[in-house]
C-alpha cells in the first residue's frame, strides 16, 4: 500500500469514528508538578540534569517514549509517582532544576547587554522543518536542524525572536530495509497531545483558527506553541474537523506529495504564517526566511500592507523589502524551490489582482528577469528568486556556497560582476550544548570552566582544552565508542529480526564492531552528490584496510535517501550488499532510521568523521562540526564549511580543490586520495601509542581541532553575525521607512518609478583619462567622464570606475570600485571626475559604469547598471 493511500485510508477511519473529543492530563502529585513546567520546555532537552531527571523516572519507559518528558509523564504509573514524591533526592533533583529553568528564563543575556539600544525589536524566523529533539519528529534533516539550532542560541542569547513552522501530522517517513537492503518507507502518527505543544485558544476561550485564502477556497489552521526556551515557536496544523478531507492532509507528511500538495503547503506556511502572527498581535520588524519554502509571506505582507494601510503596491514593496532577509541553502539550481507558473496562477490570481498586479508583473517576482515570463509558455516560477528580489539582505551558508550563489543566481542582476551580486555569507554553526556528549561536557566544566555554556564562542576558553589530560580525555572518547558499538549492536539486532533473518545471524549482532577499532563515521542525506559509496569503490583495497587484524578499522554508515530517489536507494542496497559479505560483516554497519537520536551516537563516538560530497555541491554541512566538538577528527572533501574550517592540523582533506569534468576521473581520484590518507596518515597515527597505551599524536589532533573549530562553527557566532550585520540593519531601514505615515517608503516607491521609467536615457558619453601607456605602481590616474541622466537627478546615481587586471578578451578581474565626483555641468550633460589608484602590476584596465543610489547608498537593483560602451571609453 502507498504511503499516501494509508494516511487516506488512516483519515477515512478516523473520521468515520464521529468521536467526541477530550484531553487526559498528567495528574501528578502537587511536589511534582514542576515535572510538568519543565517538560513543557524544550530547554531541558539540551540540559542535561533536565535530563537525567526525567530518565530516574523509570528508564526503560524513557526509552519506549523516545525521550520525551510529556509521554512518559502520563505513562508512569501513579504508584510510582506517589513514591516519587516521597524520595527526598529526586525532590531535590528536581527543585535544582526547576530552580536553574527559572534562572535561564530571567537573566540577563547577550542581546540585552550588546543592543540594549534595540529598542522594541522583535524578529519572525521562517522555516519548513525545526529538529528541536527526535521527540518531536516533524523534521528530516539538516535543514530542520540548523533551524532547531538557530532557535536555541537565539533563546540562550536572548533574541526577540520568535519561531513559525508547520506542525506535521506525520512528519517525515520512518525508514526501514527490506531483506535485499531496499529502502522502504512508513509514516507513523504524530499525536500533538502526548508533546509539549499548547494549542493556541482566542480571546473567548475558543481554538484560534487562522483563515487562509488558497485561491478561491477558505483553508483554516491551528496553532500550537513549542516553547523553547525563551523563543516561541509556532506551529500551523490544517488537520481538523474545520477542513474538508484534501484539505486536512496538507499538514499530513514533510516534503510529501506532489507539486500542487508543495504549494499548498507553502501557502500555509507563508501566507498562513504571517496570519497568524498579526493574530497573535505580533508585528516583526524583521522577518528571517529560511529557505525559498515560506517565501510567499512576502506577497501576503504586501497584501496587508495595501488592504490595512492603503499603500499602493510599488510603496508596499518597499517596505516588505527593508524587512526581510532571506538565506539561501541549495547549491544546486535543481535543489530550489520551483513551480508552474499556471500553478502559480491558480492559487494566486485572486491576489495579484488586489495587489493590483498584472499576471504577467506578477509572475515576474518569481522570473530570472522578465524578459523570461511569455503568455504562452508557463516558466517556472522560482521560491529562490522571489526571495533574493524582495529581500533586503541574502546570504549563503557558507563562503563557498555564497560564491557558488552569486554565480547562479547572477542572471537577476544580468550586468552586475558576480562577486558584486548581494548574496553575502553567513557560515552556518552548532548549539553545542544540544550536540556535545555527557562526558565531554563534565571535562569542560572541570578544564574550561562552565562559561563554555553560555559563551561557545569565545576562542580563550577553547584554549583551555590544552590543559585537559591527554589520559583522561582518551578514557572519555573510548567511553562514547563503546556506548557507540553496544547502542549499533542493538539496533542491528532490531533490524534483523524485523527482516525475517536467521537466529544466528541475529545472535552474531553481539560479534559485530569492535569497542577499540578506529570507527569511522559516515552519515548523511544519501544523495548521488554525496557519494555514500566512495570509500567502498576499490573493494579489494578497503576491504584490505578493514581486515587487517594489527589495527582494525570499521565504518558505520546512516542516512535516508528521499522516497522518490532511487538512485540513492541502489547507494544505501550497495552498502548493506557489502555488509553482509562475511569479510566485512563484523566491519561495516548500516543504522536505519538515521534520526537526532542516532546522530547522537555517532558525532560522540565516532574517530574519524568522513564527508566526500562532489565539490562545490555541498552549501555548508554541520554534521562535521557536531563531530568536533565531540573530539572526532574530521576527513573530508574542501567543500561548504571545511574549506574555513581547516588549517592543516586540524583534520585530513580529500585530494584537492581540483573538479573534472569527467565524474568517474573525479571518483577515481578522490577514492585513492581516501585510502592514501588512511593507509599513510590516519591509521598509523591512531595506532602509534605510547608505552601507557594513549596515542599521544591523535590526542593531540583531537585538541587541535576543538581548539580551532569549536569556538567559530557555532550558532551563538551565527547568531551573532545575523543579528548584527542582518537583523539590526533591516530593523532600522524598516523604521525608517514606516515613519510618518510610511512617507519614506512612498518617496523610494516614486524614486525607483522614475529611475525605472527613464534609465534607457542614461548614457555615458565620453571617457578620457591623463594616462600614458605605462603608468608607474601607486600613481595616481584621473579619468574623467561626460554623463547624460536625463530626467534622474544626479543625486540618484553613482558614477564609478571599475578598474583592475585586464585579460586577453579585456575581462577585468580583481576589480576595484572607485566612486567619481560631480565637479560641472556642460549643457545635459554632467561631469565626474574621479581617481585610480595604480596599486596592481601588469596588464590592467578600467572602465565607467552608472549605478542606482539612494540617500548616498548603491542599490543593486535587477536590469538598472549603465556600462561604458567601447566608442564612450574611446572618448
Amino acid at each position: 500500500m502507498k504511503n499516501q493511500d494509508l494516511f487516506n485510508e488512516n483519515r477515512e477511519t478516523f473520521v468515520a469514528l464521529n468521536a467526541k473529543t477530550f484531553v487526559v492530563t498528567p495528574n501528578l502529585p502537587e511536589v511534582l508538578s514542576p515535572l510538568l513546567a519543565i517538560a513543557n520546555n524544550m530547554w531541558w532537552c539540551w540540559n542535561s540534569d533536565a535530563v537525567e531527571l526525567f530518565r530516574r523516572l523509570d528508564r526503560d519507559m524513557w526509552e519506549e517514549t523516545y525521550h520525551s518528558p510529556k509521554a512518559i509523564l502520563g505513562m508512569v504509573s501513579q504508584e510510582r509517582l506517589e513514591k516519587l514524591a516521597e524520595d527526598d533526592s529526586f525532590i531535590s533533583h528536581m527543585e535544582r532544576v526547576k530552580n536553574e529553568l527559572d534562572k535561564y528564563m530571567t537573566m540577563n543575556t547577550w542581546f540585552h547587554d550588546s543592543c540594549s539600544d534595540g529598542g522594541d525589536l522583535k524578529f519572525a524566523y521562517f522555516s519548513t522543518e525545526f529538529a528541536i529533539h527526535e521527540s518531536i519528529p516533524i523534521y528530516s534533516g539538516g535543514l530542520g536542524v540548523l533551524s532547531g539550532d538557530h532557535l536555541k542560541s537565539a533563546s540562550d542569547m536572548g533574541l526577540p525572536l520568535v519561531g513559525v513552522g508547520l506542525l506535521y501530522r506525520y512528519g517525515y517517513f520512518k525508514q526501514f530495509l527490506s531483506f535485499d537492503g531496499w529502502q522502504q518507507e512508513e509514516y507513523s502518527e504524530n499525536h500533538f497531545f502526548r508533546m509539549p505543544l499548547e494549542l493556541i485558544k482566542d480571546n473567548d476561550g475558543n481554538v484560534l483558527k487562522i483563515e487562509i485564502d488558497m485561491g478561491r477556497q477558505k483553508v483554516y489552521a491551528r496553532v500550537w506553541k513549542l516553547q523553547v526556551g525563551r523563543v516561541p515557536l509556532y506551529l500551523l496544523d490544517t488537520d481538523f474537523d474545520a477542513n474538508p478531507k484534501e484539505v486536512r492532509e496538507i499538514t499530513g507528511q514533510l516534503y510529501g506529495g506532489d507539486r500542487d500538495m508543495r504549494i499548498r503547503q507553502e501557502i500555509v506556511l507563508g501566507m498562513g504564517g504571517i496570519r497568524l502572527l498579526k493574530a497573535l498581535g505580533i508585528d516583526p520588524s524583521v522577518i528571517h526566511i529560511n529557505e525559498g519554502h515560506s517565501a510567499f509571506l512576502l506577497l501576503e505582507k504586501m497584501r496587508e500592507l495595501i488592504e490595512d494601510k492603503g499603500l499602493s503596491s510599488d510603496e508596499a514593496f518597499q517596505i516588505v523589502k527593508s524587512s526581510c532577509v532571506f538565506t539561501t541553502h541549495t547549491p544546486v539550481p535543481a535543489g530550489n524551490e520551483m513551480f508552474y507558473s499556471d500553478l502559480v496562477v491558480k492559487y494566486f490570481e485572486p491576489l495579484y489582482k488586489k495587489l493590483g498586479l498584472t499576471k504577467e508583473n506578477f509572475l515576474s517576482f518569481g522570473a530570472l528577469t522578465p524578459k523570461e515570463i511569455k503568455p504562452t509558455v508557463p516558466a517556472n516560477f522560482s521560491m529562490t528568486i522571489l526571495a533574493l528580489k524582495m529581500s533586503n539582505k541574502a546570504n549563503g551558508v557558507s563562503r563557498l556556497h555564497a560564491t557558488v550563489s552569486r554565480d547562479m543566481w547572477s542572471g537577476i542582476w544580468p550586468e552586475l560582476p558576480k562577486n558584486e551580486v548581494p548574496i553575502t555569507h553567513i557560515t552556518n554553526g552548532i548549539h553545542t550544548n544540544t550536540w556535545i556528549s555527557y562526558e565531554f561536557a563534565g571535562l569542560f566544566d572541570r578544564y574550561l570552566g562552565s562559561s563554555w555554556k553560555d559563551e561557545p564562542a569565545d576562542q580563550t576558553i577553547w584554549q583551555r582544552v590544552s590543559q585537559i589530560p591527554d589520559a583522561e580525555l582518551w578514557r572519555s572518547h573510548e567511553r562514547r565508542r563503546e556506548r557507540l558499538v553496544s547502542f549499533a549492536r542493538a539496533r542491528l539486532k532490531i533490524q534483523l529480526m524485523r527482516r525475517g533473518a536467521s537466529q544466528k545471524d541475529i545472535t552474531n549482532t553481539e560479534e559485530v564492531l569492535d569497542p577499540e577499532a578506529l570507527t569511522i563515521g559516515f552519515a548523511r542525506r544519501f544523495a548521488s552528490y554525496k557519494r555514500g559509496t566512495l570509500i567502498f569503490r576499490d573493494l579489494d583495497r578497503i576491504t584490505k584496510i578493514l581486515t587487517n587484524k594489527e589495527q582494525p578499522v570499521q565504518i558505520i554508515v546512516a542516512g535516508k535517501a528521499h522516497p522518490q530517489d532511487n538512485n540513492g536507494k541502489e547507494l544505501i542496497k550497495q552498502i548493506v550488499a557489502l555488509s553482509k559479505t562475511p569479510e566485512l560483516r563484523h566491519k561495516v554497519v548500516f543504522l536505519e532510521d538515521y534520526d537526532m537520536n542516532v546522530a547522537h551516537y555517532l558525532v560522540q563516538g565516532t574517530d574519524i568523521w568522513l564527508n566526500n560530497p562532489l565539490r562545490p555541491e555541498e552549501a555548508s554541512g554541520t554534521s562535521g562540526m557536531k563531530a568536533a566538538v565531540n573530539g572526532v577528527i574530521n576527513f573530508s572533501v574542501l567543500d561548504g564549511w571545511w574549506c574555513e574550517g581547516y588549517n592543516g592540523d586540524n583534520g585530513w582533506i580529500i585530494g584537492s580543490i581540483d573538479q573534472y569534468p569527467d565524474r568517474e576521473y573525479q571518483d577515481e581520484v578522490e577514492s585513492t586520495a581516501i585510502y592514501e590518507t588512511l593507509e599513510k596518515e590516519i591509521i598509523p597515527l591512531y595506532f602509534n601509542r605510547g608505552q601507557d597505551g594513549l596515542p599521544r599524536g591523535w590526542i593531540k589532533k583531537m585538541k587541535t581541532s576543538m581548539q580551532t573549530l569549536g569556538p567559530v562553527f557555532n550558532t551563538n557566532r551565527m547568531i551573532e553575525e545575523y543579528t548584527k550585520r542582518f537583523y539590526l540593519y533591516a530593523a532600522s531601514e524598516h523604521e525608517k521607512l514606516k515613519k510618518d505615515n510610511f512617507s519614506l517608503a512612498k518617496k523610494k516607491a516614486v524614486w525607483l518609478k522614475n529611475l525605472v521609467g527613464n534609465w534607457n536615457n542614461v548614457k555615458i558619453v565620453s571617457s578620457q583619462d591623463n594616462a600614458k601607456d605605462e603608468i608607474r605602481i601607486t600613481s595616481d590616474m584621473t579619468v574623467q567622464a561626460k554623463i547624460r541622466l536625463g530626467a534622474i537627478a544626479p543625486d540618484d546615481v553613482s558614477v564609478q570606475i571599475y578598474s583592475g587586471y585586464l585579460d586577453s578578451i579585456h575581462r577585468i578581474s580583481e576589480a576595484s570600485v572607485d566612486e567619481m565626483r560631480l565637479v560641472s555641468k556642460e549643457g545635459e550633460n554632467y561631469i565626474y571626475e574621479g581617481k585610480v589608484k595604480t596599486d596592481k602590476v601588469g596588464h590592467c584596465g578600467y572602465t565607467v559604469r552608472v549605478v542606482p543610489q539612494y540617500f548616498g547608498e548603491v542599490q543593486q537593483i535587477p536590469e538598472l547598471i549603465k556600462w561604458a560602451s567601447e566608442e564612450d571609453m574611446a572618448g
